[in-house]
């Protein structure tokens, strides 16, 4: 097994609570080993996407704006898009030539293919929420091989990151509107093709990328013209975060900060540990490696953790929920136990969180 940093920290109050409040320092009890690891999230606007490696105890960070489009790098050809910057795709009617497509001509579609409009409709336009990848499914059908078959889509390129002062405690998750795209996506041999182009010019563009199996996807900005390298490759990392798009039953899409999801396309899994009585921290500590149960681990939903871990309107102010752990099992078969700490800084800022976790 990879070497595991290991440190010494102090455990937060073993008081009989579901809750720990952000605003209130940690009362010392006596330390434990372990690791605790303060993901680059980057604060209240919650700029940065942080993939981090459990068995090496190593965070990867990079801007949220910093690709668009993530294409597999296995057999199947999906497109995803980037959902942290609320990005959406609809297919345009009686569209197959790029270049005939105006702005007039997808006016009507625009108010159609937005995210976190409470309008349940909007599911369709953004990926499968579960990431469920290659086989869930994608706003951006599955690429066929014959090029006739592929749509030309109206891309909603989502938000740019925030800029202005956000009030302590709160969050702003997006900015300006990065605007619109027409694209099409077709095959080059065993490779991907994506034409694109604004909505108001007459030619487009043209990127070719070469699958790398090493990785999950490769990733791409349309924005830049060019191919970026976000996420470390496919067996080392094992968990996100991240602002998430994610689905309200009844809501349609919406968008959540301080997500967390484990990379479960790369073989990692994960489940939640509740206690119903007693102290969570306790039952943290005395949780071994002959506790884990097998049959719990979720692989097909990368939201077990998601926004489960914190409650930003606890009737204490921001509070990390005290009565529950995690279970993740990395795609080596290494299993850790995982708890949340922190959910903001001392000055009460959200996007600072913190966790603890130890190797079983």
């Amino acid at each position: 097994m990879k070497k595991i940093i290991l440190g010494l920290l102090v455990a937060t109050s073993l008081i009989n609570q579901s809750c720990i409040n952000d605003n209130e320092d940690p009362v010392a009890v006596s330390k434990i080993e372990g690791s605790v690891a303060d993901p680059l999230v980057g604060g209240p606007t919650q700029p940065n996407q942080v993939w981090f490696d459990l068995s090496e105890n190593k965070q990867i960070v990079t801007k949220r704006t910093d690709w668009d489009l993530a294409l597999y790098s296995g057999n199947s050809f999906k497109v995803i898009l980037n959902s942290s910057i609320m990005m959406a795709a609809g297919k345009i009617p009686n569209a197959s030539n790029i270049d005939l497509v105006t702005e007039s001509s997808v006016s009507t579609l625009k108010n159609q293919i937005q995210v976190a409009n409470f309008n349940p409709s909007n599911e369709v336009y953004i990926d499968d929420v579960k990431g469920n990848f290659p086989t869930g499914y994608t706003a951006i059908e599955e690429i066929k091989a014959d090029d006739s078959e592929n749509a030309v889509y109206l891309l909603n390129m989502g938000k740019e990151l925030y800029t202005g002062a956000v009030a302590q405690g709160s969050v702003a998750t997006g900015g300006d509107a990065r605007g619109w795209m027409k694209i099409q996506i077709v095959r080059s041999g065993e490779n991907y093709k994506i034409k694109y182009a604004e909505l108001g010019t007459t030619t487009h563009k043209e990127i070719t990328i070469v699958k790398n199996t090493a990785y999950n996807y490769n990733f791409v900005s349309l924005k830049n013209d060019k191919e970026v390298l976000i996420q470390p490759e496919k067996k080392k990392w094992d968990l996100s975060f991240t602002v998430f798009t994610n689905i309200i039953s009844g809501a349609g899409s919406y968008i959540y900060a301080d997500f967390v999801t484990h990379n479960n396309v790369g073989g990692v899994g994960a489940y939640e540990v509740l206690i119903n009585s007693g102290s969570g921290v306790e039952a943290y500590n005395n949780f071994k490696v002959s506790d884990i149960d097998q049959s719990k681990f979720v692989y097909n939903d990368q939201r077990i953790i998601g926004s489960n871990w914190r409650n930003p309107v606890g009737v204490n102010g921001l509070e990390v929920y005290g009565n529950r752990f995690y279970i993740i099992k990395d795609a080596n078969g290494y299993y850790f136990k995982l708890r949340f700490t922190r959910l903001t800084n001392t000055s009460g800022e959200r996007g600072f969180p913190q966790f603890e976790y130890k190797p079983l």
